[in-house]
């Protein structure tokens, strides 16, 4: 068991609970050293606190960059009590223990998260001192207490309390661990800003060495496979509108296969404003549908799109599920429902369904500038932009006699956002509020167009057709035209591009050229 903690060091930016923190210490009979407006912040409520520099005899100064790096503070740390020559050291350098450290950092990365944040603003953000001792006293844990997160103060105290004023071991080992991801994501983040910045002044596009880091969410039921075991990590400033920002609940643990496709699926929701309804199967939808009028009205459109593959899908709901909405879900066997939230009458009608885990997820907000896609390989790591990008089809070259209509437009619009999330080679089949039939994952784009015309289980005819990749040949478009498709989106850029006009103009069809493909691997 450690020894009782007698004297605490309180130094933090983020002043979360700190007062009441270190009121409960001084309760507990420990002295309090502080620095700078830590210190003055604790003696305006009140709490005895000595200054750090009055503990030292050296005054703070330089802007406060030179106040803890001192022998006496570091020495406190760091000496190992059990040492008999250690304890001599202490003793005849007037150095005394420090049992406790409470420190977070400087704000570097919302400091340079900030637009307009120039380099000068983001060094003079960069804690020295902080990681030093946080460092420290995560190094001897046995002996030192090492607090970073305000979250942890409560159960901090409750074990100060019922334990005479000590903290086991145990405790202090997970502190100490938690300590150091928290010093490596600091390092980690202020050297992928440093190594962003080219000499010239401008930002570089990615980092000359990249540091990620994730947090454990919880461990999973099993892999891609049962006999693969898995976890989910979630980044540490996580998005709100993100399957790792949401909440589970109800229903079983969440597989590595569920994740998968419940972020699919929700990144396809999301992309739409108006109520839809997303059925995923293996990261690609068998359903999705747009309603001016309800969402179960959505739903049931996305429904008929595949029902059969929709058995056992994951399905995403851009609007609260209400309770009719709720009764059409359970109709159906289904793996995970998303939604921004759920009416308490539609929990009770799916409470009904134990297995089916419900994820509620925060609205989108406003959310990085920037987000990165990351593909592990063997040896290596890709990492690239997220597509994020959305076209306005209006914007488009029409390429072919006839332009679309006024609502061949609008169905090429829903179709184009829909093929996005489709694994290439990506061909759908859409009206303007629903997807028709799917082509996914097929070695060439003629067999993508045959097989969403295999699968659809509505009428084709009078449909449009979103390609994510240009035709290389004029067959896809032929084989479009017999099953009644009447415009086409795709990137263009092809060296047959004329042919694939060409068919157009012969079968009386629209086709625009964006300019911008989206393949999806």
């Amino acid at each position: 068991m450690m020894n009782p903690i007698q004297r605490a060091l309180i130094s933090v930016t983020d002043k979360r609970g700190i007062v009441e923190f270190a009121r409960g210490l001084h309760a507990l009979g420990v002295e309090i050293l502080s620095t700078g407006g830590t210190a003055k912040q604790l003696e305006a409520d009140g709490i005895p606190v000595r200054e750090v520099s009055d503990y030292t005899g050296f005054p703070e100064m330089m802007d406060g960059r030179l106040k803890t790096l001192h022998p006496k503070v570091h020495g406190g740390i760091l000496f190992l009590r059990d040492v008999e020559e250690h304890r001599q050291a202490a003793e005849k350098h007037g150095i005394l223990p420090i049992d406790m450290v409470v420190i977070n950092l400087y704000r570097f990365e919302e400091t340079v998260a900030k637009p307009g944040c120039t380099l000068e603003e983001a060094v003079e953000n960069i804690d020295i001192g902080g990681p030093a001792m946080i460092r420290a006293a995560a190094k001897n844990h046995p002996f030192v207490t090492v607090v970073t997160d305000p979250s942890d103060y409560g159960k901090i105290l409750e074990e100060l309390r019922a334990g005479g004023g000590r903290i086991s071991r145990e405790t202090n080992f997970k502190m100490a661990a938690k300590a150091f991801q928290l010093t490596a994501r600091y390092d980690g983040a202020i050297s992928n800003y440093l190594g962003a910045v080219e000499k010239e002044g401008g930002p570089a596009e990615f980092p000359d060495t990249l540091t990620v880091q994730f947090v454990k969410a919880q461990d999973l039921r099993y892999g891609e496979n049962p006999h693969q075991k898995a976890a989910f990590y979630r980044e540490w400033d996580i998005l709100p509108s993100s399957i790792g920002g949401g909440r589970q609940l109800q229903g079983k643990e969440l597989s590595y296969n569920n994740i998968m496709d419940g972020d699919a699926a929700w990144q396809m929701a999301s992309d739409f404003d108006q109520p839809a309804a997303v059925i995923m199967k293996h990261a690609n939808p068998c359903g999705a549908a747009l309603s001016a009028g309800s969402l179960v009205e959505a739903y049931r459109k996305s429904m008929e799109t595949d029902p059969v593959a929709a058995f056992g899908g994951i399905v995403a709901l851009n609007r609260k599920v209400d309770r009719k909405t709720a009764e059409e879900l359970a109709k159906t066997f289904l793996e995970v429902i998303l939604a921004p939230g759920f009416e308490e009458d539609a929990l009770a009608v799916l409470g009904s369904k134990k297995n089916v885990r419900l994820i509620e997820i925060s609205p989108s907000g406003a959310g990085p500038l920037r987000e990165f896609d990351y593909r592990r390989v063997k040896g290596g790591l890709l990492v690239q932009d997220r597509d994020l990008e959305r076209d306005d089809l209006r914007l488009a070259r029409v390429v072919t006699k006839r332009p679309p209509t006024e609502e061949e437009y609008r169905a090429l619009d829903f179709a184009w956002r829909v093929v996005k999330h489709v694994k290439s080679n990506a061909i759908v089949l859409a009206t303007d509020t629903r997807l028709v039939g799917v082509g996914a994952g097929q070695m060439s784009r003629v067999d993508s167009v045959r097989l969403s015309v295999m699968k659809a289980n509505l009428p084709t005819k009078g449909t449009v057709l979103a390609s994510d990749a240009f035709f290389p040949f004029r067959d896809g478009v032929d084989l479009a035209a017999q099953a009644g498709v009447t415009a086409i989106v795709q990137p263009g850029g092809s060296v047959r591009d004329e042919e694939a006009i060409t068919a157009a103009n012969e079968h009386g069809m629209a086709m625009i050229f964006t300019g911008r493909r989206h393949f999806r691997h």
